[in-house]
This record gives C-alpha cells, sequence and structure tokens, in this order.
C-alpha cells in the first residue's frame, strides 16, 4: 500500500498535476493539504471518474485538506472537533480547516496542515503553539482505539538541523525554533516515527522550496512535509521517497510529494496462510 503526502498550494489550480501524477505514480492513498477551496466547489469528478473516493474539509482561499484512496474510507472525521468533541480549544481551533483523517484499509490516515506561524513575534507563532497542544491531544484520543495509525502532511516544521539547507542561519527561527520542534515531539510521543528517517539519515533531501529568492535553482529547501508511522506500521515500511522532480515543473506548487510504501496488503494476505510465513 502507498500514501502519499502532497501540499498543492490550491487543487483547482494544480488538479492538472495531481491528476497526472496520480495517473503515473499509481499510489492507494494520496492526502492534499492547502487545497484552499470551498467543499461545494471542490473538483470531485476527476478523481471519481478514475475510480478515487475523496474526503475533504476546505474553505475559500486558504487552508482545506483532502484524501483521494482507491480502497473505501471510513469513519472520516473533521478537524480536531472529530476527536476532541468536549474540547473547547478544539472547537475554536477546528474553524481553520486543517484536519481530516479516515479509517482506510484498516489504517487510520491522520492529514493535516499544520499553521506556518509567520513569525516568532507573531501571533500566529502562538496558534500554531495552542494548534500543536492540542494535536497532541487530538492524537492520544485517536490512539485509544489501538489503530494503526499513519499521520501525514506539511508540519511546517524541520525538526532537526539535517531538514534544512542552511542551519546555521535558519536554527531557532520560524519553523526551525526549539518550541516548535519541541510541541511537535510531545505530539509523536514515543510510538510515531518519521518514515523517511528509517530509510535516509542523511542531510540534503527537501519536500519544500520557498517560490522567492531562487530557492529551487540554487536547492535551498527544507523538509517539512512528512510521514509519520505507528510501531505496527514501521516494520512494514519498505521504502519512503520524496519525488522532486514535480517541483520542477511549469507552475509547480512549492512543495513536492512524499510517499511511503507498506508491504500493508501482503500482511493481510498472509494471515489466512500460515505457509506463507513458513509455519508447520
Amino acid at each position: 500500500m502507498q500514501i502519499a503526502s502532497w501540499n498543492v498550494n490550491s487543487i483547482r489550480t494544480r488538479l492538472d498535476h495531481v491528476l497526472r501524477w496520480l495517473d503515473q505514480s499509481g499510489v492507494d492513498l494520496l492526502a492534499l493539504q492547502e487545497t484552499k477551496v470551498d467543499d461545494p466547489l471542490f473538483p470531485l469528478e476527476p478523481f471519481r471518474s478514475r475510480g478515487y473516493e475523496v474526503s475533504f474539509h476546505g474553505q475559500k482561499s486558504y487552508n482545506g485538506v483532502a484524501l483521494i484512496s482507491r480502497q473505501p474510507q471510513e469513519d472520516v472525521r473533521l478537524g480536531f472537533i472529530g476527536e476532541l468533541e468536549a474540547d473547547p480549544e478544539a472547537e475554536e481551533l477546528s474553524q481553520q480547516r486543517r484536519v481530516i483523517s479516515a479509517l482506510v484499509d484498516g489504517i487510520r490516515v491522520v492529514n493535516l496542515y499544520v499553521p506556518n506561524g509567520s513569525s516568532l513575534q507573531s501571533e500566529k507563532y502562538d496558534y500554531k503553539l495552542k494548534w500543536l497542544s492540542c494535536l497532541e491531544r487530538y492524537l492520544r484520543a485517536a490512539q485509544t482505539r489501538d489503530e494503526p495509525l499513519c499521520m501525514v502532511g506539511d508540519f511546517n516544521i524541520g525538526p532537526e538541523a539535517r531538514d534544512l539547507h542552511d542551519p546555521d542561519r535558519l536554527s531557532g527561527g520560524i519553523m526551525a525554533s526549539d518550541a516548535e520542534r519541541n510541541a511537535l515531539a510531545q505530539a509523536l510521543g514515543d510510538d510515531l516515527k518519521d518514515a523517511f528517517r528509517l530509510f535516509e539519515t542523511g542531510s540534503g533531501h527537501w519536500s519544500w522550496w520557498d517560490y522567492r529568492s531562487g530557492a529551487w535553482n540554487r536547492d535551498s529547501g527544507w523538509r517539512i512535509d512528512h510521514i509519520y508511522l505507528s510501531s505496527d506500521l514501521q516494520e512494514l515500511a519498505l521504502s519512503c521517497q520524496i519525488d522532486k522532480q514535480e517541483r520542477d515543473r511549469e507552475q509547480p506548487s512549492d512543495h513536492a510529494p512524499v510517499v511511503v510504501d507498506l508491504s500493508w496488503e501482503l500482511e493481510e494476505e498472509c494471515e489466512d496462510d500460515p505457509d506463507s510465513f513458513g509455519m508447520d
């Protein structure tokens, strides 16, 4: 099972890019962020005509998340209130459409668009930290069901120096401050691990290049788009890659897709066949 995450920076602007990439990649599930469209205007039919099921949670011009899958989506939950119904802060933070989750082929897939924060002196930075604190409560609530969990999205955080093209200059600033990194680590807890870092330990691997200052041409990027797996899925991970070439298209998103490949379907098939494990 292949699960992908992609901040497309407007699904209507980048629709042809997304459809072509889906046709070529053949992923089973694509989680989109920053769709920037009200739900009634989401371009649903091009995906349905290709056999995909689609769930979305959007708003005009800003934010917005969606799940596009070959498999049926069950128990779709929107916003933080999808897990935290009695939490007043979760209700407030859910006004921005940044969270969607669904059960897909037995895996709870959580798709997030974490706030950027703007600057360390901004009210948006305080909002981001409050949002990440709510994410921790949200995940603890979801984990009580003991569902295999795959959390994807644009996290707007470079977790470590190796995730920044210029760590000496950027560390400590927005998207790389200690408070943001610690809040994300607290939300992840001990169970959720970065799928990309299961396979690649070095620097120089980016998922986002700012449109400004020729960042793409200079390869001055950040790795802020992540896929996190619960322990039961970590051992099933076959690879995790960034499809960098998508950033080099005409009128691209400033982000590239990230894809994790899980041997989930193989494990499901083998459960019914003890001989597949070499058992007597």
